[in-house]
């Protein structure tokens, strides 16, 4: 990687900031070489340490920055590159760029809408501050990413309680003309399969082979351990999965839709120990890098769909997720923020045990959960809700302790989707503005979905005793506790029907039991 910090013939005009997460090779403003214009990416501590983050995100992330620069560089335009372990890197973006204005005699200054609140912040702060003064222009500009705008769902649900996503998602089909026949009318006659979407797995059709290709990223890695950045999980530096940039996620779709789509719809819920990616597409990073964009990914989708390849249930099923549920969240968190990350509807407070850092509980479906999360940073959506999430609601886990964990853990989190999933959909903790109820289950739930439960420590079928699995007394417990806030809740009057049904003396050994689980979290 070149760094023209001592080589500048003829000082630059513009400045155009690179963030970690628009790896968009595709974007407007690469389309005309300007050599007035300077590319500026940086590998910063600021962006590796607001959370502890895992190992393979910090690699990936650097890797895709530094391939893109290398494009760049290769089709003519000028870039300035700082990596971490660079001696003029102040680990810091308003710091480097005062410096690179500075050096360059730059004249205007341009970046791309940050994606994290906290970035959009720091960036507007930084055009109104000194170091701008000796500039004509700064200005924001499209990522060039996205269906919607930041506002369009605030827009959408002005003066609504409660914002439905089927609400949403309907209109944004609608409106993109996304698997719709004739007038508005949806293909198949339906908007939405997730009923069709819900079985469990039994080993048959064999999961599809992983052909991601495979990195050395040693190099690299032994350089961000070097700079003295902090780290968790596993790196697995030598053998590097995740795509370094557009041609190798496109690769990644074209197997996706081919291999595992035409599946993905019957098993997207199920989970097994035998195989960690069944048919998800591992797509989320790609998407949310914008090595891909989300139309293009639909796009493809439906159109193996219109073609025969793929089940309509299967393709509505993955569509919902990228055209309904990402750009939902993504409004959510820009209509709410900030002050939603200081949610706590339940008020929870209890630290997270130390085996969400390694993986070592007897309960089968967290182990398997936390250990994938740990050597993959990854998991799917029902390891994360239904499985982490749903414990840690029922053990009354710290909220935002929570949700800095899954913000640092997952290769595909980034702020504005992980927060609202977290605590939106996880936790409940905005009280129901994007859930319209707690998704909580007792280990039913898990046993039916999943083959965790076979040879756990615990048994899924008792509520009390040393051998009962936790779920089932935290679940009671949970309602009970909570009652006062929930059991007017239309979706969740089952279980508060069932509760009244208990004798007094069952409902208070649940409550103990409970209490005493919550107790002695880390040697679960």
């Amino acid at each position: 990687m070149t760094n023209p910090m001592n080589s500048i013939t003829s000082p630059a005009h513009t400045l155009r900031l690179i963030l970690g997460d628009q790896l968009n090779p595709r974007h407007s403003w690469f389309a005309t070489v300007r050599p007035e214009v300077i590319y500026v990416l940086m590998e910063i501590r600021q962006e590796t340490d607001y959370v502890l983050h895992h190992a393979q995100k910090i690699i990936a992330i650097f890797a895709g920055m530094r391939e893109l620069a290398r494009q760049l560089q290769s089709a003519g335009h000028r870039v300035h590159y700082l990596t971490i372990d660079d001696p003029a890197n102040q680990q810091s973006l308003t710091g480097n760029l005062s410096a690179l204005i500075s050096l360059y005699q730059a004249n205007a200054f341009e970046y791309q809408d940050p994606d994290e609140y906290r970035l959009d912040q720091q960036l507007q702060a930084f055009c109104a501050s000194s170091p701008c003064f000796k500039i004509v222009s700064s200005s924001q500009v499209n990522s060039e990413h996205f269906y919607t705008q930041r506002d369009e769902v605030a827009e959408m649900f002005v003066n609504r309680k409660q914002w439905l996503m089927e609400t949403f998602y309907r209109h944004m089909r609608k409106r993109h003309r996304v698997l719709i026949d004739g007038a508005d009318k949806p293909a198949g006659g339906q908007w939405n399969f997730d009923a069709d979407n819900r079985k469990p797995w039994k080993g048959t059709p064999p999961e599809p082979p992983d052909l991601r290709p495979r990195h050395d990223h040693r190099a690299l890695w032994a350089s961000i351990q070097a700079a003295g950045v902090k780290s968790f999980g596993e790196p697995h530096a030598e053998d590097f999965r995740w795509p370094l940039d557009r041609d190798e996620a496109l690769q990644q779709l074209d197997h996706f839709i081919t291999q595992a789509l035409p599946y993905f719809g019957d098993y997207e819920d199920a989970m097994s120990r035998k195989a960690q990616r069944l048919f998800h597409s591992l797509l989320s990073f790609a998407l949310n890098v914008k090595m891909l964009k989300p139309d293009e990914v639909v796009q493809r989708v439906e159109a193996a769909c219109r073609a025969g390849q793929v089940e309509l249930a299967a393709a509505e099923g993955f569509i919902r997720q990228v055209v309904g549920w990402r750009e939902y969240v993504r409004g959510i968190y820009w209509a709410q923020m900030p002050g939603y990350d200081q949610h706590n509807f339940f008020e929870h407070s209890t630290p997270l045990p130390e085996w969400f850092w390694t993986g070592h509980t007897r309960m089968s479906c967290l182990s398997a959960s936390i250990n994938a999360s740990l050597q993959n940073a990854h998991a799917h959506h029902i390891q994360r809700l239904m499985v982490i999430g749903n414990f840690a609601l029922l053990a009354g886990l710290d909220v935002q302790a929570l949700h800095r964990w899954y913000l640092g853990v997952y290769i595909d989190a980034f702020e504005w989707v992980e927060l609202p999933n977290t605590l939106g959909m996880s936790q409940f903790a905005d009280g129901g503005l994007l859930a319209t109820k707690p998704y909580v289950s007792s280990a039913a739930y898990i046993d039916r979905m999943s083959d965790y439960c076979k040879g756990c420590a615990y048994d899924k079928k008792q509520r009390l005793g040393e051998a009962a699995c936790p779920f089932n007394a935290l679940y009671w417990d949970f309602y009970q506790r909570n009652a006062n806030k929930l059991e007017r809740n239309p979706r969740i009057g089952m279980a508060y029907r069932q509760l009244a049904k208990m004798p007094a003396d069952e409902v208070a050994a649940l409550q103990a039991q409970a209490t005493q689980i919550r107790q002695r979290l880390d040697t679960l």
